[in-house]
């Protein structure tokens, strides 16, 4: 009895371990807040463009107005739960978002970047090699609340 409630301990101190590490890891601007790559299909799009990529997903939203598609953008991203500003700004063109999951609190980084026809967006995760589509969801979720 004593050795499964050791490994009992030892699991939970690993998990606890784990979430702390996830949640407490510092967030590198310089790492995440980068200029977006062109989308493939952006220059003929004239309707949003969301696509899913290793690691993430990639959007591109045609818009006459890209500054203020950014400003739209960034009141939903703002407004999702547990998801804040990392960097950027408006007048920069440019702003990075965290979002973290509920439950362990996997951060997932989300960057939008006002170009000549619209705003670019690519949001990706930080930890594992497969999202399960969480990325795509999100893109798809705030690109509809715009």
């Amino acid at each position: 009895m004593s050795c499964s409630r050791g490994l009992l301990v030892l699991l939970l101190a690993g998990l606890f371990g784990l979430a702390a590490y996830v949640r407490l890891a510092p967030d590198d601007p310089a790492r995440w807040h980068v200029a977006l790559a062109e989308i493939a299909g952006e220059a003929e799009a004239v309707s949003p463009v969301i696509r899913q990529v290793p690691g993430g997903a990639v959007a591109f939203l045609p818009a006459a107005d890209p500054a203020a598609a950014l400003a739209r953008l960034a009141e939903v991203a703002e407004a999702s739960p547990r998801t804040r500003r990392l960097a950027g700004s408006l007048d920069e063109g440019r702003i990075t978002w965290i979002a973290r999951s509920q439950l362990i609190g996997f951060p997932d980084y989300i960057s939008a970047e006002t170009t000549d026809r619209g705003l670019r967006i690519w949001s990706r995760q930080r930890y594992g090699r497969g999202d399960l589509g969480v990325n795509l969801r999100r893109l798809t979720d705030w690109l509809g609340r715009m």
